[in-house]
């Protein structure tokens, strides 16, 4: 038997976090189960709905646990799409669960509307916001509608993840493949190009010649 779990609230709660995190990529919002979760976690479901109430508002921490991740990161990252990009493409291979996630969210989904779809639209606006700035600031070409912008990049970086069975038919290599994520990132690196501001460019190709 495993040794008894010492008594601490906030590393049970990430616990159950991780291990809910695990069984939704696994197996999407409808087919997780909290049986499962409690059982990854060491924990009873007793525990598990005193800290998160049902599997719902699990699903939400889970979701909002990942996307303050990401936000963390992104903080700290380089505004040139050039180092952005294959930051996240990597950061994507490391973490395939949460690509697996929104696809399973993807299908089993029939109304629309997805499980906290104001928070995370909310979300969604708040990076639209950002990126406008960063045009204002010439760091982003102008030329693109953000929305759009946002969608490139995010499927940039998301489509090898997601669909691997047709990177692999693609590029006679699996997403997986060391040399193919280093491959990835370098074209991103170098595609990266086309969503600069034509100062940015300017100033990058001085800097190059100097």
């Amino acid at each position: 038997m495993p040794p008894p779990l010492e008594r601490n609230p906030q590393r049970t709660r990430e616990r159950i976090l991780s291990a809910a995190f695990k069984e939704f990529a696994a197996h999407g919002f409808h087919g997780a189960r909290v049986d499962n979760i409690a059982r990854r976690a060491r924990i009873n479901k007793r525990m598990l709905y005193h800290y998160f109430g049902d599997k719902e508002n699990l699903f939400k921490a889970v979701l909002r646990h990942k996307i303050a991740e990401r936000r963390a990161w992104a903080a700290n990252l380089s505004n040139d799409p050039a180092e952005r990009l294959p930051f996240w493409f990597v950061t994507m291979c490391k973490d395939a669960g949460w690509v697996r996630l929104l696809e399973w969210e993807a299908l089993q989904n029939n109304s629309g509307k997805v499980i906290d779809e104001e928070e995370r639209r909310a979300s969604s606006l708040d990076w639209l916001e950002r990126l406008r700035e960063r045009q204002k600031r010439g760091e982003l070409s102008d030329e693109f509608d953000v929305r759009h912008l946002a969608l490139a990049m995010q499927s940039l970086i998301m489509f090898p993840i997601a669909f691997p069975q047709l990177t692999r038919l693609l590029m006679g290599k699996s997403v997986f493949d060391v040399k193919f994520q280093k491959e990835r990132a370098e074209f991103l690196k170098k595609f990266a190009a086309v969503f600069r501001s034509q100062k940015e460019r300017v100033k990058i190709n001085f800097k190059k010649k100097s």
